[in-house]
């Protein structure tokens, strides 16, 4: 795991995989960290160069004073991939992290070969609901929200096993000033116009269970892409990366096989 200096920010990633393999971006959910990806990695395809890392306001990374615009985000992670020197790659974004995929292949056509958009969706929820979420946190902390958070995540079968500890104290751990400024990046986005503009391989993928970006709302967005694909893993919720690893990994597998980036 590196520190990647880009001037105005300190990110925290981490590279697996052959230094020529084929490149994937993974980025991560509000609130968790690179971590998030720990159980997809070992049931890829061998000969992926996979790039993770910690938003900002998350992890390991730095805390710049918030509000954060996604423009910001989107901009960490084309410096980042800059950096890395990863180019013509597969990203691969959830929830928070599928927005910023979506600008980054606005953006950089010459970074993004294809994109998997992961429960998420060109824009999510209201702006309200956001602020609202933004104010509890800076008055109660980020305990107040965990319980809801974790039960729109997860299907109710995963809530009462003891692997949910961990992703509580991941969420209970997340710089509530970061999170809160993420909440503000996510509450100021609306990227119908632009993700309709697309015209790229994507694959969306969306959980049964989700209670944050329901099926309905992950195909919507998908939709908007000509050619694109969709596909629902049952009985998944939010994080289908963590609750159904496998079937999750089956589908990227798939989609890697049928764009030919291995």
């Amino acid at each position: 795991m590196h520190m990647a200096d880009l001037g105005d920010i300190r990110l925290h990633y981490r590279l697996d995989g052959p230094e020529d393999g084929a490149p994937l971006v993974l980025i991560h959910a509000l609130g968790t960290d690179l971590r998030l990806w720990d159980a997809l990695i070992p049931l890829l395809p061998q000969g992926l160069r996979v790039l993770r890392y910690d938003l900002r306001g998350h992890g390991l990374s730095d805390i710049p004073p918030g509000p954060y615009a996604m423009g910001a985000l989107v901009r960490d992670a084309e410096r980042l991939m800059d950096f890395c020197g990863m180019r013509d790659a597969m990203v691969l974004g959830v929830s928070l992290g599928g927005q910023v995929t979506q600008g980054l292949a606005v953006k950089r056509h010459d970074l993004v070969r294809a994109a998997i958009l992961s429960n998420t969706a060109a824009r999510i929820a209201t702006r309200q609901i956001w602020e609202d979420r933004i104010a509890q946190i800076e008055a109660q902390g980020m305990a107040a929200l965990a319980d809801a958070v974790l039960e729109r995540w997860f299907p109710r079968a995963f809530l009462a096993t003891p692997d949910l500890q961990r992703w509580r104290n991941m969420l209970l751990r997340t710089p509530p000033e970061g999170y809160a400024a993420c909440c503000a990046a996510i509450a100021g986005t609306d990227f119908y116009t632009p993700t309709a503009g697309l015209r790229l391989p994507v694959l969306g993928l969306a959980g049964s269970e989700d209670g944050s970006t329901p099926p309905d709302l992950v195909r919507e967005t998908v939709d908007l892409i000509p050619g694109s694909r969709f596909a629902l893993i049952r009985g998944a919720g939010h994080l289908p990366c963590v609750d159904q690893p496998q079937a999750y990994a089956d589908h990227v597998t798939a989609f890697l096989h049928a764009q030919g980036h291995l």
